[in-house]
């Protein structure tokens, strides 16, 4: 798309908001903010810059126009979620560095990588693993596991082109798709999650912290990680289907690498120090981003990380200057009133079905409306709080309505090669077709929305949560 038509787009988007009379009991600031709040949106989609740049953007036209007061426009850069998400992008750097990722993907092929189904159990348990602790799903799952998925698929003669469904297209597919799951697991599963916790305690005054969120996702989310591989693996077998080799090469990897160095050893120790604290934080009340920013300190006091490392991380600033500005917006739109309206206006969509009916389908809308999105962040701020207050409108009970969408604006990912940040790094491996990964994310959207819907609402049912 020429990079005019997309600024156009940008531009047509707020203009056409400001072209609509003010609704009643909405103030002009609010219109104002909702018209620049949309062409965030849909900046954030059409990308004429950067992500990070359409933000940037976004909260300096609210100071500038003065739509909202400068302190109120930058107050999201304050919120603690938004230094969570950057204290754990350092954390991630320092899984890097020490190697500690390589280590554990090594370990679980040289346990269950004799075979290709094996090996792809093994290398979504290490996504799965780092996920409890790392929210970029692109470090972790693009930095950490697909270079050796990649190496373990060319050991194997299998590459782009005639050869790829040997071994490579089976296990990156199955590696994203499991990635998917992995990030809808754990507040810390990718880095949106932290604004769908804080669009539900403003939207449904419901808390998903961290030990929540994972009680919720543990059983249809462990279900769905033994099911999915399998799945692919029927839909879509290797060719070769025993690795006997993965585990000598993970071995001769392990040998090579040695014992774990001092650097490693801090690293798993405050892994398990941050990841313990989030897990038990009713018992101790210590808020997650004090306790990212204790990770980071001890990381930097014992040399694991380096104030170069901490200054020099991109992804990182890029995602806290986004991401303050996006949270600030979202909050500021939920409380001008227009979420509200939305909800009176939309009510008629679901008039007179139970409340059951109606969820079935507007979690269908909003699950395959992702589609349209490039990213998961710009679905959650475009629909989340909206579909929320239909969902309440309409008779679904406030927890369930908000643990679903919130594990929906994960998994609806799957469908295509744009879903989130990880797509591109696998789809761009030019191992499987655009049709093939369409087509597979279709058939596992199907498994997965039964699986979460069934499964996951007898678990929440047991645990009282509606």
């Amino acid at each position: 798309m020429p990079l005019i038509v997309r600024w156009s787009l940008v531009a047509a988007s707020a203009l056409g908001v400001l072209a609509v009379p003010v609704p009643q009991g909405i103030t002009p600031e609010s219109w104002h903010l909702f018209a620049i709040f949309i062409a965030t949106i849909i900046g954030s989609i059409v990308r004429p810059v950067p992500a990070g740049a359409v933000v940037f953007l976004g909260v300096a036209a609210l100071a500038i126009t003065k739509t909202m007061p400068t302190r109120e426009a930058l107050a999201g850069y304050a919120d603690p979620l938004v230094w969570l998400v950057l204290c754990a992008f350092f954390m991630s750097r320092g899984v890097l560095h020490t190697g500690l990722g390589r280590r554990i993907a090594y370990l679980f092929i040289r346990a269950i990588g004799k075979s290709s189904l094996g090996l792809s159990y093994a290398l979504t348990s290490t996504d799965t693993l780092l996920a409890g602790f790392l929210p970029s799903n692109s470090a972790r799952c693009g930095g950490v596991i697909f270079p050796i998925a990649r190496s373990l698929a060319e050991a194997y003669d299998s590459k782009p082109g005639t050869t790829a469904r040997r071994l490579g297209a089976f296990l990156l597919v199955t590696i994203y798709q499991s990635d998917v799951i992995a990030c809808a697991m754990f507040l810390t599963g990718q880095a949106s999650n932290v604004i769908v916790a804080k669009l539900a305690m403003q939207s449904a005054n419901i808390d998903l912290n961290y030990s929540t969120w994972l009680l919720g996702s543990s059983v249809p989310g462990i279900l769905s990680l033994a099911f999915i591989p399998w799945l692919i693996f029927k839909l879509y077998p290797p060719t070769v289907t025993h690795t006997p080799d993965a585990t000598r090469l993970a071995t001769k990897e392990l040998e090579r690498i040695g014992p774990m160095k001092r650097n490693e050893r801090m690293m798993l120790c405050v892994f398990a120090l941050v990841a313990g604290l989030w897990m038990t934080g009713p018992l101790h009340q210590i808020e997650y981003a004090v306790v990212a920013l204790l990770g980071v300190c001890l990381l930097f006091l014992t040399g694991v990380l380096s104030w170069d490392d901490i200054i020099s991380e991109r992804g990182a600033w890029d995602v806290f200057l986004w991401y303050g500005g996006v949270v600030r917006m979202a909050e500021a739109v939920g409380k001008s009133g227009l979420t509200e309206k939305f909800a009176q206006s939309s009510a008629g969509m679901t008039s007179g079905l139970a409340w059951g009916a109606a969820l079935a389908i507007l979690l269908l809308i909003y699950f395959y409306a992702h589609y349209g999105f490039a990213s998961i962040t710009a679905h959650v701020t475009a629909m989340f709080v909206p579909f929320v207050a239909v969902l309440i409108a309409a008779g679904t009970p406030p927890f369930l309505a908000v643990v679903m969408l919130a594990y929906f604006s994960n998994l609806s990912a799957s469908l295509t090669h744009y879903g989130t940040t990880t797509a591109p790094i696998y789809f761009g491996a030019n191992y499987i077709t655009q049709r093939d990964w369409w087509r597979l994310g279709l058939y596992v959207s199907f498994a997965t929305i039964t699986i979460w819907s069934v499964v996951g609402m007898a678990w929440w049912k047991f645990l009282g949560w509606w």
